[in-house]
């Protein structure tokens, strides 16, 4: 055990100095409590870069505690370093090409334009296809909850759900505003409110969670830097406001937790699911593809700093070639990556899954693909941000901060994948992940 010398810290931080206090130097420990009496939080901040953390003066100071208090890492993603596949990957401890999360939601042909898309509507039971940590949690008598998680609709292995689209009709929701916590107008239309206001609500329904409910595990997702990144650029201005607000979540979730009598008993694990890059240019495939008189044969699902290209697979000798002629040499791709290259990067092959695309399109730096028609690569109006590159750019990378029960005082460690992260769950709840390709990252 470390001993810790008396300092004062503002009101969140004293749960902070419990959990170091209570830290155990073995996993072995862990096993010695009851899973049903231990909460684990698993509090994702959508899009904050790993190389955030380099900068001395980023407005975090909970952060920062929690990281001195426990362990910190920096974190690989996996292909597409977007978000839906990545949260899926941090809860089943597998990749795209196993779980099936191919963007964000499912992937499907429809019948008209576009030809496909990504549909977030889809039933969780039919768009994940592994097993996850929270289905693992529930099966062993575990009780679990999700505020604004992805690809997790109305999944029956959850106690407690506050959706992305949450809405006065949703059960937690009735519960919180019979109880006065939110009023109903606050879940009026709320898909349509600002993010901000949105992260506010599900961060008041997380901390309804703890308080109330103590659930055995906590899926937290919070989205307003991953919007500000997007519009204004990492290292902006408006981007150090966005950490500083998520700070200040992350700081009223302590509270909940040190309210709930629950600080001697709790892991928290705080990660993110993809870095984030600059970009100045758009580029537009679907202009290269019109110009070369393929705008009915082949579309392009773009993902940021990646891009699918589908056409008939029963064409596929005709129009590869056709197509990757047609893409060749445009300003800004720096790959065309066929199947032959799917499987190292974690994807699966066009036959093996219907969603796949039969070319995969990545981009230079300073380049973001765009769905849009008009001019063939074009210049945005200011710099902006984007994801979706491949992850070994280790812009890339996430943040991955753990601390309190079954974790050590301070110290960093070696680079680790966000695979690993369901595995380390398993392990601090005392139950069976069967299919991994992660282990369990070592917290002790």
């Amino acid at each position: 055990m470390v001993a810790l010398q008396a300092v004062e810290f503002y009101e969140p931080m004293k749960l902070l100095i419990t959990l170091a206090a209570i830290a155990t130097s073995l996993y072995s420990a862990i096993a010695q409590e009851p899973a049903q009496q231990r909460m684990v939080l698993l509090i994702s901040l959508d899009g904050f870069p790993a190389f955030a953390l380099d900068d001395p003066k980023l407005p975090i100071p909970t952060l920062r505690h929690i990281m001195e208090t426990g362990v910190s890492a920096r974190m690989t993603t996996v292909n597409p370093t977007i978000t839906w596949p990545n949260h899926t990957s941090m809860v089943t401890g597998v990749r795209p090409n196993q779980h099936g999360v191919l963007a964000n939601g499912t992937i499907s042909r429809t019948k008209g334009w576009p030809p496909f898309k990504a549909d977030e509507t889809v039933d969780k039971e039919k768009m994940v296809h592994a097993l996850t940590i929270y289905d693992a949690a529930y099966q062993a008598g575990l009780t679990t909850a999700e505020v604004n998680w992805v690809a997790i609709n109305r999944a029956h292995t959850i106690t407690w759900a506050f959706s992305e689209w949450a809405s006065p009709e949703g059960a937690l929701e009735r519960e919180m505003i019979r109880k006065g916590v939110i009023a109903g107008s606050d879940v009026e239309n709320f898909a349509s409110a600002n993010i901000l206001f949105r992260d506010q609500i599900w961060t008041t329904a997380a901390v309804h969670l703890i308080r109330e409910h103590k659930p055995n595990l906590l899926l937290f997702h919070l989205l307003s830097l991953d919007s500000v990144n997007h519009e204004y650029g990492p290292r902006s201005l408006a981007a150090l406001s966005a950490f500083a607000f998520l700070d200040a979540c992350v700081a009223r979730l302590i509270e909940a937790v040190h309210a709930a009598s629950m600080g001697e008993h709790t892991t928290i694990l705080i990660v993110s699911d993809h870095g984030f890059k600059r970009y100045s240019k758009q580029i537009r495939p679907a202009v290269a593809l019109a110009k070369a008189g393929l705008a009915e044969a082949a579309y392009v699902l773009s993902e940021g700093g990646s891009a699918y290209v589908y056409f008939d697979p029963l064409r596929a000798g005709e129009l590869t070639e056709k197509v990757k002629r047609a893409l060749e040499g445009v300003e800004g791709i720096d790959q065309i990556i066929g199947p032959d290259g799917f499987a190292m990067l974690g994807l699966p092959q066009p036959g093996q899954d219907s969603q796949m695309g039969q070319l995969l399109l990545t981009c230079k730096d300073g380049y973001s693909f765009s769905g849009g028609t008009g001019g063939l690569v074009t210049a945005v109006p200011q710099s902006a941000g984007s994801h979706g590159y491949l992850a070994t750019d280790s812009d890339m990378d996430a943040i991955f901060i753990a601390s309190g029960y079954g974790v050590r005082v301070g110290g960093r460690l070696e680079k680790i994948a966000n695979i690993d992260v369901a595995p380390t769950i398993a392990k601090l709840l005392g139950v069976t992940l069967p299919v991994t390709a992660g282990r369990p990252i070592p917290l002790e």
